[in-house]
C-alpha cells in the first residue's frame, strides 16, 4: 500500500445542509486545505470528505469541527475512518441489503459502552434493525430513513455517543472515490 492511500481519510460531518446549518462543499475543501490536508474533494452536498489530514487525525478532526463552528457558527461532530475501516464496516454489515437506501451504516465519535449497546439493540423502533459493531451502528431501515423513529437523537441517546449515518450506496460511493 502507497504511503498516500494509508494516510488517505474519508471524513464525515454530521448534520450538514439540514435544519440551516449550511456548509458549502467547496469552502469545506478550502477549510481542509487550509488545516494542512491534502488532495481534499467532496461528494454530495452532504459532508463527505475524502483528504489525507496531516498528523494525527483526530487532531485533524477536532481542528475541522472547530474551523466549523469560527465560521459557521454551528457545532458539528467530524468522524473520519481510513478506506480500510470503511470496506471494513461495509463488509461487516450484518442484515440482507433489500435497497440501499434503506441500509445504513452510522459511523460513531467512539464506541459506546456495551451496556448500552445491549439496551439500545433490545428498544423498540418497530420493524427497523441495527447492531452495534465496534464504534458502527448498521441499521436496516424498513420504510427508510425518514419515516423512522430510530433517529439521530434517539441513537444519540440511547448509544451515549453522536454519529453519522450514510446508507450503502454512499458508502460505497466513497470506497470507489478512493480508490481513484
Amino acid at each position: 500500500m502507497s504511503s498516500e492511500s494509508s494516510t488517505t481519510r474519508i471524513v464525515l460531518i454530521r448534520a450538514v445542509n439540514v435544519g440551516g446549518a449550511t456548509l458549502p462543499m467547496a469552502e469545506l475543501r478550502q477549510i481542509a486545505t487550509e488545516l494542512g490536508a491534502t488532495d481534499p474533494s467532496t461528494y454530495i452536498a452532504s459532508g463527505n470528505l475524502i483528504c489525507s489530514p496531516p498528523g494525527d487525525p483526530a487532531e485533524f478532526d477536532r481542528a475541522l469541527e472547530r474551523a466549523i463552528e469560527e465560521r459557521y457558527g454551528f457545532f458539528r461532530e467530524v468522524i473520519s475512518r481510513t478506506p480500510d475501516e470503511v470496506r471494513t464496516a461495509l463488509d461487516a454489515h450484518p442484515f440482507e441489503i433489500i435497497d440501499d437506501k434503506y441500509s445504513y451504516v452510522y459511523f460513531l465519535v467512539a464506541r459506546p459502552d456495551a451496556d448500552k449497546a445491549a439496551a439500545f439493540e433490545e428498544k423498540d423502533f418497530g420493524d427497523d434493525v441495527r447492531r452495534v459493531i465496534g464504534a458502527d451502528l448498521h441499521i436496516r431501515y424498513a420504510d427508510g430513513a425518514g419515516r423512522s423513529k430510530l433517529t439521530a437523537p434517539a441513537i444519540a441517546r440511547g448509544l451515549g455517543v453522536q454519529g453519522t449515518g450514510r446508507n450503502l450506496r454512499t458508502v460505497r460511493k466513497l470506497l470507489d472515490l478512493t480508490e481513484g
